[in-house]
């Protein structure tokens, strides 16, 4: 068991019945608090792409859990940002996640999400190939704000576009994105050949083979790799040999925390130095990225 360590998770929804679908502030905090239990000292609840209205909605009752959480004392995660999955993504790469809230990359249909969550909303995945993504990476950058290229199918050039206009990271690298072909690279491996993006990794063994993740970790560069556990609301109550999944046998989300995903890592043989990194120095450092 790995103790003693400050681990971060900067992609979770949710766990052990709960998660920021439809969550009141009392339920975020049974997410900390069950996160916490399970030995994860600080959590970013990630928000589903949604309608605007209901995203928002996810974003208060976060906040609120957020504001009650100073005064509280135990050994919950403790809650410190939001990272939300969209709205901005390419229909084509939609994952399991709802295709028709998805709209234009804008700076209108920007500040009509964040408006007054800006001191608090740490991370926003965005499809860098969409019409208009650069400009709008570039302005939430500006923000203080990390853009994490994701749900996307864009082609190794595409990519590096997003990255220079600010974008520094890439959210679950493999998942829900255009994959490595032996003449387009993709976004997929615009992630692990840039020394300087950080990746997301899902560490369950539903959604990467294990040889990918071996791969993963024998060419990215080690600081650069962050272990996630994208869990969602069944997690810890319904993964079975197929992890968790929907009416179409789409994956849901991840089962297992970042610890428990380390743990295995580290069995599996990896360099533990390297696995343990990916759960507490690298997410610690790549959230200084997106700070003014």
């Amino acid at each position: 068991m790995i103790t003693g360590m400050k681990t971060i998770d900067i992609h979770t929804h949710g766990i052990g019945g709960f998660d920021t679908t439809d969550a009141s502030d009392d339920q975020i905090l049974k997410i900390a608090e069950i996160q916490g239990g399970l030995g994860v000292s600080e959590i970013i609840p990630t928000v589903y792409s949604s309608p605007v209205s209901t995203m928002r909605s996810n974003m208060h009752a976060i906040k609120k859990a957020m504001q009650r959480q100073k005064n509280m004392e135990g050994e919950s995660a403790r809650i410190i940002g939001i990272h939300l999955e969209g709205p901005f993504l390419n229909p084509s790469k939609c994952g399991a996640l709802d295709v028709r809230s998805f709209v234009k990359p804008g700076e209108y249909n920007l500040k009509e999400l964040i408006d007054g969550f800006e001191d608090i909303v740490k991370i926003i995945t965005i499809a860098p190939e969409l019409e208009g993504a650069a400009k709008l990476i570039r302005r939430i950058s500006d923000r203080g704000i990390i853009a994490s290229m994701g749900h996307s199918d864009a082609a190794y050039a595409e990519a590096e576009e997003g990255f220079h206009a600010g974008a520094r990271g890439i959210t679950h690298i493999f998942n829900a994105m255009r994959g490595i072909h032996h003449r387009e690279p993709g976004i997929a491996g615009f992630g692990l050949m840039n020394k300087d993006i950080y990746i997301e990794v899902i560490a369950d063994p539903f959604h990467l083979d294990s040889k990918i993740i071996e791969l993963i970790f024998s060419i990215k560069t080690p600081r650069r790799i962050i272990i996630i556990s994208d869990t969602v609301k069944n997690a810890k109550t319904e993964a079975g040999s197929h992890g968790i999944t929907n009416e179409e046998n789409k994956l849901l989300g991840g089962s297992m925390t970042i610890r428990e995903s380390a743990e295995r890592l580290i069995r599996m043989g990896l360099d533990e130095g390297a696995v343990l990194k990916a759960i507490s120095e690298n997410p610690g450092r790549y959230l200084q990225v997106g700070s003014t």
